[in-house]
């Protein structure tokens, strides 16, 4: 079961992508990247 994570949160994660999208091969590279730093899974 996925977790769940409160609004503040998960925009703080997709900004965060958003800012550093330019700094790796693939759009989930960077997803990968930003939510193993915030203690998250990619899937969540």
């Amino acid at each position: 079961m996925p977790a769940k994570f409160d609004a503040a949160t998960r925009a703080k994660a997709v900004r965060l992508v958003l800012d550093h999208r330019e700094n790796y091969p693939t759009e989930c590279a960077a997803i990968k990247a930003v939510s193993s730093r915030l203690g998250m899974t990619a899937e969540a």
